[in-house]
C-alpha cells in the first residue's frame, strides 16, 4: 500500500470518528488534542586512522501528534524530517539507506538528493489506541518495546535498536496489531502480530508478565520471522543494586532464510546497575551480553549502519559494558563509558549533556572504534566526535 492510499483510508475514518465523538457531550476531554516535537542541529566528524576525515551535518526536525476521541480511544501520529549535508552523502548507497523503511508499508521518502545533500521524512508512528477497562488494543506503526534491559534486550524482538545511535531516541516502530489485557499487580498478557508481505517475514509472539517477591517477570514465545523464539526476563534489586537479565532462544524453521544460511542461537544478556549516595547522583553500571552464533559483519562501518536484529546486538559472543555517570552541576551530566568484545575490539564513550535553558539542550559526545589486530574495529580504527543543539516545544 502506498502512502496515498493509506492516508486515503485513514483521514476519512479519522474525520468520521471526532464528528461521532463530538456527538457524545462529556466524554471527550477538555484539551483532546497534544502537539509537541523539537528541532536538533547534529555537526559530526568521522576521524579515521587512515583515510581522510568526513564532515557532516544533520538537520533534524520531529512533530508527535495526538487526538482523544474519546478517554478511551485516541489516534497518534509523528513524524521526523531530515537534512543532510555532508560527505557521508556521498557514499554509495547512502540515499537508499536513509530513505530505507522495514514496514509492511513504505513512509519513508527521500524528497531531496544532491551532490552532498539528501532530505528525507518518514512517518515513524502512526496508528490507533483503544483501551477500554482492562483491555488494550493499538493498531498501526508504534514502538513495541518488549525489553527489561537498558542496553541490550534479546526479548525486543520487534524494535532491535543500535547503542551506538546518539540521535534517535524514540527509536523505530513496527505496523502491527497489539492486543493486551492487565490481570492485576503488575500482570499482564499482550500478543503481537507484526504483518508483512508474506508469512515467513511476519513476526507473531504472546507475552506474559507477573510478579513474585518483589521480581518482575516475563514469559515470552512466538514466531520471529524465519524463527521459532522462546524466552524471558526478569528485573528486582539485589542489596541495594538494580538487576536485569533477558535471554531468547531462535530456532530457524529454515536452514536457508533470504540466500544466508541460518543457525540455532541463544541471545542472552545481564546488567546490573547501583546509584551511589551524594549531590552529584553518580550511577555505576555494568552489563554482559552473550550471543551463541553472532554474525560476522563485512567490516565495521556496514555493522554500524546496518539495522541491527535481536539475533545481532553485537557481532562477537561475548560482549561486556562499564559505565559511570554524574552530574558535574545541577545542569550537566557526564557519561563514561565502554565495550570490550570477544574478538579484541574495543568501544569508548565519552559524552555531556547540559541543559542551557527550559527547553534547550547540548550533547557533546566522543565516541572511539578500535581493537588488536585482526579486530572487527582494530581493522579500521575511528574517531566519531558529535555536538547536538535541541529546542524541545
Amino acid at each position: 500500500m502506498t502512502f496515498a492510499r493509506m492516508t486515503a483510508v485513514l483521514l476519512p475514518l479519522l474525520f468520521i470518528c471526532a464528528s461521532v465523538a463530538a456527538q457524545i457531550p462529556g466524554i471527550t476531554p477538555q484539551s483532546p488534542v497534544t502537539f509537541s516535537g523539537y528541532v536538533k542541529y547534529l555537526p559530526s566528524v568521522s576521524i579515521p586512522k587512515s583515510g581522510d576525515n568526513r564532515y557532516d551535518h544533520l538537520l533534524h526536525q520531529r512533530f508527535n501528534f495526538e487526538y482523544r476521541f474519546l478517554n478511551d480511544f485516541s489516534f497518534a501520529a509523528s513524524m521526523r524530517n531530515r537534512l543532510f549535508y555532508g560527505d557521508s552523502s556521498r557514499l554509495p548507497g547512502y540515499d537508499r539507506q536513509i530513505g530505507f523503511d522495514p514496514g509492511y508499508l513504505d513512509l519513508s521518502w527521500n524528497w531531496l538528493q544532491g551532490d552532498r545533500l539528501l532530505g528525507n521524512s518518514s512517518l515513524d508512528r502512526i496508528y490507533f489506541d483503544w483501551q477500554p477497562d482492562d483491555y488494550k488494543i493499538r493498531f498501526g506503526r508504534h514502538r513495541i518495546a518488549w525489553g527489561i534491559a537498558t542496553l541490550w534486550n534479546p526479548n525486543d524482538l520487534f524494535n532491535s535498536d543500535s547503542v551506538y545511535d546518539i540521535d534517535y531516541t524514540e527509536q523505530p516502530g513496527t505496523d502491527a496489531l497489539l492486543l493486551g489485557k492487565t490481570l492485576g499487580f503488575a500482570s499482564l498478557i499482550e500478543s503481537v502480530w507484526a504483518f508483512a508481505d508474506n508469512w515467513e517475514k511476519s513476526t507473531l509472539a504472546c507475552r506474559y508478565q507477573f510478579n513474585r517477591s518483589g521480581y518482575d517477570f516475563q514469559l515470552l514465545a512466538g514466531k520471529n520471522r524465519n524463527d521459532l523464539v522462546a524466552g524471558g526476563g526478569f528485573a528486582g534489586n539485589i542489596v541495594g543494586a538494580g538487576l536485569r537479565g533477558e535471554i531468547s532462544y531462535f530456532l530457524p524453521q529454515h536452514a536457508d532464510w533470504l540466500g544466508r544460511l541460518q543457525e540455532r542461537s541463544l541471545v542472552a544478556a545481564i546488567e546490573a546497575d547501583h546509584t551511589l549516595p551524594g549531590k552529584r547522583n553518580s550511577l555505576l553500571k555494568g552489563a554482559i551480553l552473550y550471543i551463541s552464533r553472532p554474525e560476522n559483519p563485512v567490516n565495521a562501518l556496514s555493522y554500524l549502519q546496518l539495522p541491527l536484529t535481536t539475533r545481532s546486538l553485537s557481532f562477537s559472543r561475548w560482549t561486556g559494558y562499564a559505565e559511570a555517570a554524574f552530574d558535574l552541576s545541577a545542569l550537566s551530566r557526564q557519561t563514561l563509558g565502554g565495550s570490550l568484545y570477544s574478538d579484541g575490539s574495543w568501544y569508548l564513550l565519552v559524552s555531556n549533556a547540559v541543559s542551557l535553558a527550559d527547553n534547550w539542550g547540548l550533547l557533546l559526545v566522543w565516541q572511539h572504534f578500535d581493537g588488536r589486530s585482526g579486530s572487527l574495529f582494530g581493522t579500521d580504527p575511528v574517531d566519531r566526535l558529535f555536538g547536538r543543539i535541541q529546542w524541545s516545544f
